[in-house]
């Protein structure tokens, strides 16, 4: 864990009032992005440096030592680039995929064994759910909306619900693991529970998975993507897919077991294996006689995205450096730790749960395996009530720009808040009146 640093109370200072109305305007900005036509990664980039510049001109105007403030920012900076490099490696892994023509073999293997619309919608799902422990959340939610969109690019009828669904069982399915979900490692690492712990959230993110799952199949369309055996080529995959296939999957193990046996950040793993990738294109050019670019791949990772991140990681970050985020543990005292938790899916999904996680856990409330299980499950399947509530669904929302989008998804949020009510209820049943976990 960071070390702490005592965070002084800014709420109520101009400076205090003015980031956090430049995060309301801007935040409205994000989740208008259609209306205005505005990428969401211009107004987080803006108001994630901007609310940082204010806070430094604040500490040089009354004279205040800016140590805790450099000291904060420094550790917001890891923080990001955790996160960040994480996102490009993974990023980079499938461009290469998609430029080894692996997502068109794959949809060519699908479509031409007449799976229905509905059939591809359940594979698509099902394989989120069940990669995301192992492979984390984003990273799932990446291969899987690039092959539903390989799949059929017109049909938003298939695409949207199809989004959600990934979405919410990529977020599912990181919940019951200790590594597949940012939220879940942070409460592993503190020691709020065992690797039992939480494998024991299975039934509860299962079940509210497969709910939202059912209701979103209502209103995916009958029939089956268009395909004529006759005029449809085979596609097969180039050289070297398999292999990059295999180099993704020991970079996702390397950077999962150096975080757990070494204590290396995440991305270390992940950037080791970026240089795994660079040499085995040298290895496939002195055999096959063929340049697989990496460089060239790299270049099609949507920028926009890793920007977005910076923006609203260093947005959030300010917030909590004013002393805006302690309010969410306010919570707590007013309607106990069952009700507060509930209500941190909610906040989740508005700010974001990572630094809710954080001031959560920096705040400690006394609270039981059973409790700190809750807000676990809670602060990660709460992200999928909003797009951009989670990594997964930011990372959708770039990967299918334009039909996964905020106003797509809140016609269907409806589906994904009767499953987080299912999930709570089967929590409570549970861990409170049967006491199995």
């Amino acid at each position: 864990m960071h070390e702490e640093v005592l965070i002084q109370d800014f709420t109520h200072t101009w400076v205090g009032y003015l980031v956090l109305l430049i995060f309301v305007v801007g935040y409205y900005f994000i989740a208008t992005e259609e209306k205005f036509e505005i990428n969401k990664a211009k107004p987080a980039l803006f108001i994630g440096t901007f609310s940082f510049m204010l806070i430094g001109i604040y500490f040089a105007v009354n004279g205040l030592d800016p140590t805790p403030l450099h000291h904060e920012m420094q550790k917001l900076i890891l923080e990001i680039a955790e996160i960040f490099f994480f996102l490009f490696v993974a990023m980079t892994y499938i461009e290469s995929l998609i430029e080894r023509g692996v997502f068109d073999a794959l949809k060519y293997r699908l479509i031409s064994r007449g799976y229905s619309y509905k059939k591809l919608f359940w594979i698509t799902g099902t394989l989120a759910f069940w990669i995301s422990p192992v492979a984390d959340n984003l990273t799932t939610a990446l291969i899987l909306s690039t092959v539903l969109y390989t799949i059929d690019k017109h049909n938003l009828n298939f695409l949207v619900p199809g989004a959600i669904n990934i979405v919410v069982a990529a977020n599912a399915g990181g919940a019951w693991s200790p590594f597949g979900d940012i939220t879940t490692l942070m409460a592993w690492t503190a020691e709020k529970g065992e690797f039992i712990d939480f494998i024991a959230l299975f039934p509860a993110v299962f079940v509210g998975w497969l709910v939202t799952a059912w209701l979103l199949s209502i209103f995916v369309p009958k029939g089956e993507p268009h395909f004529d055996v006759l005029t449809t080529p085979k596609v097969e995959m180039k050289k070297g897919g398999k292999a990059i296939i295999w180099l993704g999957a020991l970079t996702i193990t390397i950077a999962v077991l150096g975080h757990i046996f070494l204590h290396f950040p995440a991305m270390w793993g992940m950037m080791f294996g970026l240089a795994i990738l660079q040499l085995y294109t040298f290895y496939h050019k002195r055999k096959h006689n063929e340049h697989i670019n990496i460089f060239v791949n790299m270049q099609k990772v949507e920028n926009d995205t890793l920007l977005f991140f910076f923006g609203i990681l260093s947005a959030v970050g300010a917030l909590y450096f004013l002393g805006w985020l302690m309010y969410v543990t306010k919570l707590y005292d007013i309607i106990g730790p069952t009700w507060g938790n509930i209500g941190v899916g909610f906040i989740s999904a508005i700010i974001d749960n990572v630094p809710v996680m954080a001031a959560i856990l920096k705040a400690d409330p006394a609270m039981g395996h059973d409790q700190w299980m809750l807000v676990t499950m809670t602060a990660g399947i709460g992200g999928s009530l909003i797009s951009f509530g989670s990594a997964a669904g930011v990372g959708v929302m770039g990967r299918m720009r334009g039909i996964y989008t905020f106003n797509t998804h809140m016609k269907f949020a409806w589906t994904v808040l009767v499953g987080y009510i299912v999930s709570v209820a089967i929590w409570y049943v549970q861990f409170e009146l049967l006491g199995v976990y």
